[in-house]
């Protein structure tokens, strides 16, 4: 069930009604009930992956908790890893290792690959890198006491498909969602008024800035070779611009919707494209990822106190390790590559620390250019695509496309790339509460003004689904 859908748009304010007429002690049945609805939606069947890992990691985690043995907390853990990343490698990684390593190394025959392509016809679960990931979590803080386990399967079941961020996030931890799905919510209208804003402009960014630049992207990454210069580094500015309105969109709405139900989801973007350095990219894209890499991968590999070869392995493993959790593609991992390597880059070779508006600038220009060329691998279909995609770029040999660009698109463009400035740091809740009621009103208009006019004609999905 998509967030821009008419389903949802009937699913959404039934689910609220309900949960605010039924008394407290129930509600929470509605929520797994709605949770499990709003992902069978899509496909009933894959269901099944979820109650398998909900189910593993709730007598998982009640084992190492009640366990004394060391060595028995470590095999139980062991299990959790071992359900959860295997399912995730079979769905996500089974096709791709066949065909791009196993394949070249052994040789397979053109009916062996054929045969192979059969059995791995599948659709990818959506959201199965999210909710493993969550669960994963929740296992690790058991086992290293920072969380107690729910004792109830059903009300853990509900902290893992929570169906406001069950698909796309942001992941969160148990100690920060799960006490929030089962305290007392009274019903104020300033969680609707709150939730009702960030949806609004999440589906402002969404549906008509994404989805009205996505087919130019895909003009332009389809038919690069007859691209020219100019065309192509605007299908790498576009792609940059299309896939952070798309998952920052739907990251408000997430967010959005739960604050309707009375539940704070963490911020997972802010500003990202006015960093000054990869550190601080990754501190304000997809933040519930980087985070939960920096406290489940990061710090357990050693984390900054190890020494400097170490530190280095430590920081590539975690940036190829994020490009390999984005897709089964080599695109991915040169994209964590890139990352990490100038993530390497700017802790030793150019630490780049002086505070001069010169000095900000080049920072931020360099920042800009690892983090859209490694967009260029990360949209295209291979590494070789990727490649051939920036040599052309920059020798500018492509005799041009015919692009059809609205004139319009511009000016919605230009207003969300305003509107990120104005809203670096904080809200655009925040920012309205400060306003008055003639600006506050005039915004709400805009906005549905541009939903209802300018959405794009074409429904197109969230990109991360498919992560």
């Amino acid at each position: 069930m998509l967030f821009n859908s008419l389903p949802f748009l009937i699913f959404l304010p039934t689910v609220v009604l309900l949960y605010y007429l039924l008394p407290h002690r129930t509600r929470w049945i509605l929520l797994l009930a709605a949770s499990y609805i709003f992902y069978g939606y899509w496909k009933v069947e894959y269901l099944s992956l979820i109650l398998a890992s909900t189910t593993v990691d709730y007598f998982v985690a009640r084992y190492i908790h009640a366990t004394p043995s060391r060595l028995h907390k470590r095999m139980g853990l062991a299990v959790s890893l071992i359900t959860n990343l295997g399912l995730l490698a079979f769905f996500k990684y089974s096709g791709w290792f066949i065909e791009d390593v196993l394949d070249p190394v052994v040789g397979l025959t053109d009916g062996q690959l054929d045969s192979f392509r059969k059995a791995w016809d599948f659709l990818l679960p959506v959201g199965i890198s999210f909710y493993t990931f969550q669960t994963l979590g929740y296992t690790i803080d058991v086992y290293f006491g920072k969380a107690v386990p729910e004792k109830n399967p059903l009300k853990f079941a509900l902290f893992v498909s929570y169906f406001p961020q069950l698909v796309a996030g942001p992941i969160e931890r148990f100690s920060h969602l799960h006490q929030q799905l089962f305290q007392r919510v009274s019903f104020e209208y300033a969680n609707l008024q709150q939730g009702g804003r960030l949806i609004l402009y999440g589906l402002f960014i969404k549906m008509c800035v994404a989805d009205n630049v996505s087919p130019i992207v895909d003009q332009i990454f389809g038919h690069s070779a007859e691209a020219d210069g100019i065309q192509l580094a605007a299908g790498m500015l576009l792609f940059g611009l299309q896939i952070y309105s798309d998952f920052h969109g739907y990251s408000l709405i997430a967010i959005g919707t739960a604050k309707l139900l009375g539940v704070n989801l963490m911020d997972n973007f802010n500003a990202p494209y006015t960093s000054l350095s990869i550190r601080e990219f990754w501190g304000r894209w997809h933040i519930s990822l980087s985070t939960w890499f920096r406290d489940y991968l990061f710090i357990p590999l050693g984390g900054s106190k190890a020494g400097m070869t170490k530190l280095a392995i430590n920081i590539l493993i975690v940036f190829l390790v994020s490009g390999l959790w984005h897709g089964a593609n080599w695109t991915f991992v040169v994209w964590g590559a890139m990352h990490g390597l100038a993530y390497l880059a700017e802790r030793w070779l150019f630490p780049m620390r002086t505070k001069s508006r010169v000095g900000s600038a080049l920072k931020w220009i360099w920042t800009m250019v690892i983090v859209f060329f490694a967009w260029i691998f990360f949209r295209s279909e291979s590494v070789a695509h990727g490649t051939d995609y920036i040599m052309q770029m920059l020798q500018n040999t492509g005799d041009g496309l015919t692009i059809e660009w609205d004139p319009f698109l511009a000016s919605i463009v230009g207003i969300f790339i305003l509107s990120d400035l104005l809203f670096r740091n904080r809200s655009i809740h925040v920012w309205l509460e400060s306003t008055s009621t003639l600006i506050r009103w005039s915004v709400y208009a805009l906005l549905l003004f541009f939903i209802t006019g300018f959405a794009g004609t074409v429904q197109h999905p969230f990109i991360y689904f498919q992560f």
